[in-house]
């Protein structure tokens, strides 16, 4: 039987495998899923919350476990791999019942109810960068739902995928929750099997794959396709604020992060004093290995990633650009913190998500034009503005489903967590996302 095997991020060394899904047995798997939706749906909500609780109780003895094989398959530093197992299993039972409020039947008055029933049979495909809580995000509303779930995990996290489904499964009946194995093959026959909807993250490109292969069945799309997200700092911006920010929300996870900032426009009034701030600050942050103490930025999740960013970097040297800290030459398998000024708009680093620790610096003179630069892009995922009384002004234009105003993105509690144009298809989070996985019908007495 085919083996997947995963490799540690920093030493590259085996760390385990898992058996290879292939398209006979996803077919397997789909029918084990339909022949235990229709039990699993006729339980109420409340009962589906009860069990879904008792089934993270499951995962809190193994966080550490689960922090680690994070740490090692992708490369987090385990303070953050700390905070993703915790916060996904701690959520949990509180996530539960958010969506068991989304989902619960709304009164028509005397004349009938709207409900919120189940869709059948769904793929979750979930990405690397954040294995668990990416994937939590999409299986705790499509499980509640009433609906069964096969998840396909990246095939550079199967560990830890195959360690949290496992535990839940020591409460979860029988075919509720699957796991398949694999890479684009093993999801495209995913998306090609009988199902009824379709929850990804991951990149823009398999996401139009998805899209197109899913038309046959009018399969259900939720999908988050990455972003190149925008930063401007405005002339009468906080400048420690905003370089603090910017750095931040640049290194986070190595800068593996979807809304992770990626292009910064700032008013050339104020630029060398914002770049002074961001090169003091980045260079704080420390490189090094996941379990050594004190590091900021981990190894990228694997050569590929790591060359990707190279290239970028190397591409805007031969394009005029200027290397404040850091160099476009680094060894396998880290970025070191780095931060670029000159951002031009023929430069990969402005054109593609880099997913890297860089911060990419351009100038302006009118903020038009850096409205202009900010949405010259397919993507819209998040977008932020650092200013002051006017900074509003500009954030109304930002063509993003998220924008921040002198913050990050994300919203508050109970905010959608969505992507304009090419960065998303449907949306999750939130009473309205929450519905995405259900099936709305209307009853008329």
């Amino acid at each position: 039987m085919p083996k997947l095997t995963s490799y540690d991020a920093f030493s590259r060394e085996a760390i385990g495998d898992v058996a290879i899904t292939s398209a006979a047995e996803i077919a397997q798997l789909v029918q084990q899923a339909w022949q235990a939706q229709p039990a699993w749906a006729a339980l109420s909500l409340a009962a589906r919350q009860q069990i879904l609780t008792q089934a993270f109780d499951q995962l809190v003895p193994l966080q550490d476990q689960l922090a680690t094989l994070i740490s090692r398959e992708m490369g987090k530093d385990i303070r953050r791999a700390g905070y993703e197992a915790g916060g996904t299993i701690q959520s949990g039972a509180y996530f539960a019942g958010e969506v068991a409020a989304a989902l619960a039947p709304e009164s028509l008055g005397s004349h009938g109810e709207i409900q919120y029933r189940p869709l059948g049979v769904v793929a979750v495909i979930s990405p690397w960068n954040y294995p668990l809580a990416m994937a939590n995000n999409l299986l705790i509303p499509a499980l509640m739902a009433g609906n069964s779930v096969i998840l396909k995990p990246s095939e550079e996290t199967p560990l830890v995928a195959d360690a949290f489904v496992n535990a839940l499964n020591q409460v979860l009946p029988a075919g509720v929750l699957q796991i398949a194995h694999g890479d684009e093959q093993t999801g495209k026959a995913l998306v090609a099997a009988d199902i009824r909807m379709v929850a990804f993250t991951g990149s823009l490109q398999a996401g139009k794959h998805i899209m197109a292969h899913a038309a046959s069945g009018l399969k259900r799309l939720v999908m988050e396709l990455g972003g190149n997200d925008p930063m401007i700092v405005m002339a009468d911006a906080d400048l420690d604020a905003a370089a603090r920010f910017a750095v931040a929300s640049s290194f986070e996870n190595a800068g593996q992060m979807c809304t992770s900032t990626e292009r910064v426009y700032v008013d050339s009034r104020i630029a060398q004093a914002f770049e002074d701030k961001v090169v003091a600050y980045a260079s704080q942050y420390k490189t090094g290995p996941w379990n050594q103490p004190r590091v900021n930025i981990g190894p990228l999740a694997n050569p590929r990633q790591h060359q990707q960013v190279l290239l970028q970097l190397q591409d805007a040297r031969s394009k005029g650009a200027r290397f404040l800290l850091g160099r476009d030459d680094y060894a396998l398998p880290f970025i070191e913190p780095t931060v670029v000024t000159g951002l031009t708009i023929e430069m990969q680093l402005e054109q593609e998500e880099t997913f890297g620790p860089v911060v990419a610096i351009a100038h302006f003179d009118e903020i038009d034009q850096a409205i202009w630069r900010a949405n010259h892009s397919p993507y819209g995922l998040g977008a932020v503005v650092f200013g002051g009384a006017g900074a509003h002004v500009v954030a109304e234009q930002m063509e993003a489903g998220m924008v921040g105003i002198n913050q990050g993105v994300g919203g508050p509690g109970g905010a959608p967590w969505v992507g304009a144009k090419q960065s998303g298809f449907g949306f999750h989070g939130s009473a309205a996302g929450h519905r995405q996985f259900a099936q709305v019908r209307v009853i008329s007495r």
